[in-house]
């Protein structure tokens, strides 16, 4: 063994064990610089921002429910129109649907915007319960940030193309009635999104993740049954109680629900029974939901329902009529896509908070039951994917059918909040939801800049697709003819 000198000695034992750990950890920690590309969409969302928030809270404040978003749609469509884009409005036959591009040729890269709101949730951005005006509609699920969000990293996106640092096109699509009919299966059915390349989205959520799980599946019908009035004291044996099949319905689903796969759903809503009380009632509506984590476990269901629901029209002697409202197909991931989004999100950083900040979502967390433990707003580790995660539907699963989609989850709301309610939409009008708008479109832009620049990327991104995809064959799920738009 070779004799160390003195000096060597002494410098070894001043290298302590925390000593090294320190200067190891700081080395491994060193993140990559971005790009010039991407710190020039980085720089561009920090300029737009003003703009997005004030588009944000415009929209939060519209509050409009499904396929009557009118002024959310417009200031959207005109901050397009102003950046340059071409914008078509009106596609698919909904009128707050649109398109804005931007660019010529390929590749051809798409990003989609919601901004519809729920029935009911009308709230202050404070963070107890009070309704701006009550039973008012309300963004429970934050849409208001969703559209200014990938509408700003799309403007990014075409500033460089402006520069000449990025050829091809550049396409938001303002997809209205996500929360209800799903605009966007419509705008699939018109074959608006066939000759992308690749397609972005994002959801306001609690935690920041590139999104490694499918979503659920699900058909949406309502079912009339009919029957024939008597009156319910004098001659009940003269009726047929539309209601009686109803019920026998009901009961054919709850028995039905120990028979299924444990990933499957089954949500029903009386609409109508009857008109009333001493008539026997000749008329019955019943609305019902189908939820699985793939499609054709979803159509098994529908099948055995559809038996169900003739059978308690026999039990009953009435009719029935079955009026589908649509159907949504689950999300179709894709990891190689996801890898690249995560890595620009860890390119970007955690979300930090002020002290406020945190108080205010913890103040909604003691509010609605909820360990008060703030916001994280750190990147989480890119998941494994689940054979069958928990979760919802969203008809961003019918475009993953179609072309590869790759999904953000952006933090807008205190960790563990009741999604759907009041407290999302608080936090959805302050700097809270500003904040995890802005995070989301630069990781967007930051990861169409890659799509745009990496054919080779593009490449493994759609061998992906087309693995995952396989021989099943994209079928919408919704009636024929127009969407349900009213006059």
């Amino acid at each position: 063994m070779m004799k160390r000198t003195f000096w060597q000695v002494l410098f070894c034992s001043l290298l302590t064990p925390q000593l090294f750990l320190f200067t190891h950890t700081a080395f491994a920690q060193k993140k990559p610089a971005a790009s010039a590309s991407k710190q020039s969409v980085m720089a561009s969302v920090d300029k737009q921002q003003p703009m997005l928030i004030r588009m944000s809270d415009s929209i939060w404040a519209f509050a409009e429910t499904a396929l009557k978003e009118g002024k959310s749609s417009k200031i959207l469509a005109d901050y397009a129109e102003a950046q340059g884009f071409r914008v078509e409005r009106g596609v698919a036959e909904m009128p707050t649907a649109f398109i804005a591009t931007y660019g010529s040729g390929q590749p051809i890269i798409g990003i989609l915007g919601e901004f519809d709101a729920l029935p009911g949730l009308s709230q202050q951005a404070t963070p107890d319960k009070s309704p701006v005006l009550e039973g008012a509609p309300g963004h429970g699920c934050g849409h208001n940030l969703f559209g200014p969000a990938s509408l700003g990293a799309a403007t990014a996106i075409k500033e460089l193309m402006q520069q000449g640092k990025l050829k091809g096109t550049i396409r938001f699509y303002g997809t209205p009635a996500e929360e209800s009919i799903g605009g966007k299966i419509y705008m699939a059915r018109a074959g608006l999104f066939n000759d992308l390349d690749m397609c972005f989205d994002w959801h306001p959520a609690d935690k920041n993740e590139a999104v490694v799980q499918t979503s659920r599946a699900l058909v949406d019908f309502i079912i009339k049954f009919k029957g024939k009035a008597a009156h319910a004291s004098f001659d009940p044996w003269n009726g047929v109680s539309a209601v009686d099949a109803m019920e026998f319905y009901t009961h054919g689903l709850n028995y039905f629900r120990e028979h299924v796969r444990p990933s499957s759903r089954i949500h029903y809503f009386m609409q109508k029974a009857g008109d009333a009380v001493n008539i026997v009632p000749d008329n019955a509506q019943i609305w019902t939901r189908l939820r699985d984590v793939k499609t054709e476990y979803v159509e098994d269901m529908y099948k055995r329902v559809m038996k169900i629901a003739e059978g308690a029209a026999m039990m009953a002697g009435a009719t029935y009529t079955v009026e589908l409202i649509s159907g949504m197909h689950e999300l179709i991931i894709n990891r190689t896509g996801a890898k690249v989004l995560h890595d620009n999100m860890t390119l970007i950083g955690p979300i930090s908070y002020t002290a406020e900040e945190t108080a205010f979502a913890q103040k909604i967390q003691e509010a609605t039951g909820k360990p008060q433990v703030g916001i994280d707003g750190s990147i989480q580790p890119l998941a494994e994917t689940l054979e069958d995660p928990p979760g919802a539907s969203s008809d961003v699963g019918d475009v993953s059918w179609i072309v590869p989609e790759i999904s953000l989850g952006g933090v807008t709301a205190g960790k563990g909040v009741p999604w759907h309610s009041w407290a999302v939409v608080a936090c959805g009008g302050m700097s809270i939801g500003h904040k995890g708008m802005a995070f989301s479109a630069k990781a967007l832009a930051m990861t169409m800049v890659d799509a745009f620049e990496n054919a080779a990327f593009r490449e493994a991104v759609k061998k992906e697709f087309l693995e995952r995809k396989g021989n099943r064959v994209y079928k919408p799920y919704i009636p024929d003819g127009p969407p349900p738009v009213k006059k």
